[in-house]
């Protein structure tokens, strides 16, 4: 079993909500085990907001009203991409180099989006898109299935 979908949505709070609801919504119909669909659906929520709120290009005059979702559904594995058309990440330019990794403290409010997608997928890539410009943030996670699942992999 195989599902792929894309998403191009506006850099508006809003979409960050649709985009987590689209992923459930497939993971349920497909029959993922709750608690990966959870969270992957997290992790995808920390993605898009970050792409919300940074994603726009402003050092390069212009202004980026939309970003990209991508998530692959394959055999046993989910992988989920967020891009944006932002600056990127600082010190990354032109590769996807991983950003370093901060302490953030445990009750802070901003800050802690790109440790929680650590802390929850099983492979993350942080990096920037080459040439163009923008952030890419992939991450991977081996699923689990109900034991009803009508579409599990074989």
């Amino acid at each position: 079993m195989s599902i792929w979908w894309s998403l191009h949505l506006r850099r508006d709070a809003a979409s960050v909500p649709l985009a987590r609801r689209l992923l459930l919504g497939a993971m349920e119909t497909a029959g993922v085990d709750p608690d990966i669909s959870y969270d992957l659906s997290v992790a995808l929520s920390e993605a898009c907001a970050n792409a919300v709120e940074y994603g726009e290009d402003t050092a390069r005059g212009g202004t980026a009203e939309a970003y990209r979702v991508t998530a692959y559904l394959d055999g046993e594995k989910c992988r989920i991409e967020v891009a944006d058309a932002g600056p990127g990440f600082p010190g990354t330019a032109g590769n996807r180099s991983r950003p370093p990794a901060r302490a953030v403290p445990s009750d802070a409010e901003h800050g802690r989006g790109l440790w929680l997608i650590r802390e929850l997928a099983d492979h993350v890539h942080i990096g920037n898109k080459p040439g163009r410009g923008g952030a890419v943030v992939s991450f991977d996670k081996i699923l689990k299935w109900r034991e009803d699942a009508p579409l599990v992999a074989v």
